[in-house]
């Protein structure tokens, strides 16, 4: 058992100021004030709590950086000011903003996976990037997004335009073409997802909406064109609920994945873990009520055992859902993939590749791919703080979505990328029976796979973590080709774990060693590689610089290529702050 003063050391910085300095009050077994909902209010109130009154008194002793620190961390943004952030401040702002008339009528990547089966596989016809002109790809612009540090959202390109959010909770529209402003949206929260963007029907003007989620479980929908806020909903009311995979829009309704993070938070002797439930939420596209919502755990969490502080700790929790839904059209369902559970035992839809009905949410089938699987983030093998699950999971969940392929004999799989470098194809109907599944790394280990990969009609691909992207041929499950890569590998903020993106004749991959690159589908062998380690001079006139890639991958759409430069994730990682986009010259 480790002491008290051990445990709040292996929490993440802004955590341990938090633990440290607040919880001896905000503690939720027995004090009034509940440390989930201090989750709710913004930085700025939390920094202006601190100032205020005898009750925090010890708060008070930190230094300003501290505060910021603590007020960010609670808040889930970084502090920006609105007179620099905004949009309409800038330099760049266009010189005209049209109305947006079709979605279909320019080349468009809309959403995570550039289509409701989350291929990530662009067509030849939106692409406009031949294989052969890849190796000539030239940065055009660069849009520096002010206060960001770490660009975990994606770009979307629909209409001309490109949309994309950050941890400054700025969500911003872009001319694709240009770069100049056409408008930003503050939401309460960081934005971690791809924008979805389609159709809206309303009282108002708007035609279209840019549909997106926070880090505290709001999803917003807002006018495509203007910005303009159409509807807010909060889709989860646990403190610590999360919407990091980008809503699914289909039919006039936006299916969203809700996750959490207690994952980190559980660890601390005195928080009540674990109370959160993974859970995937249908609102109605024009309104935001609620249609439906199913969870992963379906019992209620329930007090278990105390621990020795005296915390009351509790079960089942877990099963957060990290990724968009893949839509299948023929059977009505959905598809997603399941975190694991952080309580033992391991609930049977953690660690799952689950199927639900678009129109009730019920569940039709789930295939759990790693049983067992209980984990909490910061616990170690040994020593593990009293409120780590046991035994400790490998924590081998799907932080990807699964994509559907139908394949040329007309069989159709469901390919899901495991976090332990596994990869699984399922049969949709079949009710998700495995039909292969494949190792790609040398050894099975944590974050191999993580925020997934693209797949053609041939091919899947993914990055590793370990260093270097792979192709699994999806008729047998046998390894096509895979690519070793020099650099940062191993270890923490390592390889190749960003989302890659295909076209045909070529794979793009994002590394944590600040390298974009293209790679041949049909031989791994490298076109292009472009070094994001270095200031731009951007369109908007913000300083800004290229960093690493560990989530978010790079879309294609209309002869460009467009990435957001810069990911952290606790220690690890390249910060950055910056959009780029390539055309071939």
């Amino acid at each position: 058992m480790l002491s008290l003063g051990s445990a709040f050391a292996q929490l993440p910085s802004s955590a341990r100021l938090f633990e440290q300095n607040c919880m001896a009050c905000h503690n939720t077994l027995d004090r009034a004030h509940d440390s989930l909902a201090l989750r709710q209010r913004s930085a700025d109130a939390v920094i202006s709590a601190i100032a205020s009154g005898a009750p925090h008194e010890q708060a008070r002793a930190l230094t300003d950086e501290q505060k910021r620190a603590l007020g960010e961390y609670l808040g889930g943004y970084n502090m920006v000011d609105p007179q620099v952030a905004s949009a309409k401040q800038m330099p760049n702002v266009c010189s005209s903003n049209p109305a947006i008339s079709s979605l279909s009528a320019i080349p468009a990547w809309n959403g995570w996976g550039a289509d409701t089966m989350n291929s990530r596989s662009q067509s030849a016809s939106a692409a406009k990037l031949p294989a052969g002109q890849v190796s000539r790809l030239k940065l055009k612009w660069a849009f520096g997004f002010p206060g960001a540090t770490s660009l975990y959202g994606q770009p979307t390109v629909v209409a001309g335009r490109v949309f994309m959010g950050v941890n400054t909770g700025y969500v911003y529209s872009v001319d694709a073409a240009t770069g100049c402003a056409y408008w930003s949206f503050q939401a309460q929260a960081g934005v971690r997802n791809a924008v979805s963007v389609g159709p809206v029907k309303g009282p108002g003007p708007a035609k279209f909406a840019a549909y997106f989620g926070d880090v505290r479980a709001n999803v917003y929908a807002v006018d495509a064109a203007t910005g303009n806020q159409l509807w807010k909903t909060r889709v989860d009311d646990h403190g610590l609920a999360s919407v990091t995979g980008a809503p699914t829009l289909y039919e006039g309704r936006l299916y969203i994945p809700v996750a959490s993070r207690e994952e980190p938070a559980g660890i601390s002797p005195i928080y009540s873990c674990c109370t959160f439930r993974g859970s995937v939420v249908a609102l109605d596209a024009n309104t935001g009520k609620q249609v439906w919502k199913t969870y992963i755990i379906s019992e209620t969490p329930k007090p278990t055992r105390k621990n020795s502080v005296g915390t009351q700790l509790y079960g089942p929790a877990g099963g957060g859902v990290w990724n968009s839904p893949t839509i299948d059209a023929r059977h009505r369902a959905l598809y997603i993939g399941t975190g694991n559970s952080y309580t033992e035992p391991a609930a049977e839809r953690t660690d799952a590749i689950v199927a639900m009905n678009l129109d009730t949410g019920k569940i039709l089938w789930v295939v759990q791919d790693t049983p067992n699987d209980a984990w909490l983030a910061g616990c170690p093998p040994q020593n593990t703080p009293e409120n780590c699950p046991k035994p400790l999971g490998p924590d081998y969940d799907f932080g990807a979505p699964p994509i559907l392929r139908t394949l040329r004999n007309g069989h159709r799989l469901l390919v899901a990328g495991q976090k332990s470098g596994m990869v699984l194809a399922h049969d949709p109907d079949q009710k998700g029976a495995v039909v292969w599944k494949t190792q790609l790394p040398q050894e099975l280990q944590l974050g191999e796979i993580t925020f997934g990969g693209a797949a053609d009609e041939q091919n899947a691909y993914f990055g590793l973590k370990s260093g270097g992207v792979a192709a699994v041929q999806l008729a047998t499950g046998e390894k096509a080709w895979f690519t070793p890569l020099e650099g940062r590998r191993g270890g923490g903020g390592a390889g190749e774990t960003a989302a890659v993106s295909a076209i045909p004749g070529a794979v793009f991959s994002g590394g944590w060693d600040g390298k974009l690159r293209a790679f041949a589908t049909d031989s791994g062998k490298l076109l292009w590689e472009f070094n994001m380690l270095q200031e731009f001079k951007t369109v908007n006139g913000v300083a800004a610089k290229g960093g690493g890639m560990g989530a978010p991958g790079p879309t294609i759409a209309g002869g460009m290529v467009y990435v957001g430069s810069g990911y952290v994730f606790g220690a690890n990682g390249t910060p950055g702050n910056v959009l780029l986009a390539f055309s071939a010259e």
